[in-house]
C-alpha cells in the first residue's frame, strides 16, 4: 500500500528524537573541539621549565619516568623532548638575559662557551614551536658548525634580516612573532645532568632597538 501523500507546500515533519540526537552530537562536538584547543594552548604555554638561573630553563622531569601528566602531554604536543633525560637535556629561553620577552623582529646575539656535552645545538623556534621558514634553511647553531673565536667562544645572531656585520652564525627569524630558543645537550656532563643550574649559560643580548 502506498504511503499517504503529503499535502502540497507542507514539508514532512522530522522525528523529534532524531533532531534531538543531531543537536546533541553538534553540541558535544563543539565542546570537545573547544576543550581540546584550550588544553593544547595551555600546554604549549605552560611554564614546565623552571630549573636554572637566567633565561635558560630546564625541567628535571622532562624525559624522566617521574614526569607528571602535564609534562608528558607537553612533550607529546611540542615534540621537543623526544629522548630520555639520561641521554639528553633541554633548556628553553623565552626571554633575553635582561628578562625581556624574545621577539622575532628583534636582533639578538647569543654567545658563550660550548657546553660540556658530546654534542649541542641552539635552535630558534616561533611561539608555536615550529621552525621559522627561510630560504637559507638556517635554523640552528651546533657543535659541528660553530666557529669559535680566540677565547673559544661561539657567536650566533637571530634577526629577521641578515645584519650588516653579524659577529657569528645568522639564523633568520622573519615576521613579528614570539621567539623561543632551545639548547639541546646530547650526553651532557654528569654533574650538569644532575644539576641543570651548573650550565654556563649563553648570554642572550638584544642588539639595538626593535623596529
Amino acid at each position: 500500500m502506498d504511503a499517504p501523500a503529503t499535502p502540497s507546500g507542507i514539508a514532512p515533519k522530522r522525528s523529534a528524537r532524531g533532531g534531538s540526537w543531531l543537536r546533541s552530537v553538534l553540541v558535544y562536538g563543539l565542546a570537545l573541539a573547544v576543550g581540546v584547543g584550550s588544553a593544547i594552548g595551555f600546554l604549549k604555554t605552560m611554564p614546565a621549565f623552571g630549573q636554572g638561573q637566567g633565561p635558560w630553563r630546564a625541567s628535571m622531569l622532562a624525559g624522566s619516568q617521574d614526569a607528571d601528566l602535564y609534562t608528558r602531554a607537553q612533550v607529546a604536543i611540542g615534540g621537543l623532548l623526544a629522548l630520555n633525560r639520561s641521554e639528553t637535556m633541554y633548556y628553553l629561553a623565552r626571554t633575553d638575559s635582561q628578562g625581556d620577552d624574545l621577539r622575532s623582529r628583534c636582533t639578538y646575539r647569543i654567545h658563550g662557551t660550548p657546553p660540556k656535552a658530546r654534542w649541542w645545538s641552539i635552535t630558534a623556534y616561533a611561539e608555536d614551536i615550529f621552525l621559522f621558514p627561510n630560504e637559507q634553511r638556517r635554523y640552528s647553531l651546533n657543535g659541528d658548525n660553530a666557529a669559535l673565536d680566540a677565547q673559544g667562544r661561539f657567536n650566533m645572531v637571530t634577526a629577521p634580516g641578515q645584519p650588516a656585520a653579524a659577529p657569528g652564525t645568522w639564523v633568520p627569524t622573519p615576521g613579528d612573532r614570539g621567539l623561543i630558543l632551545t639548547l639541546r645537550l646530547y650526553n651532557p656532563d654528569a654533574a650538569m645532568a644532575s644539576d641543570p643550574g651548573q650550565l654556563l649559560q649563553p648570554r642572550i643580548e638584544r642588539v639595538g632597538d626593535c623596529p
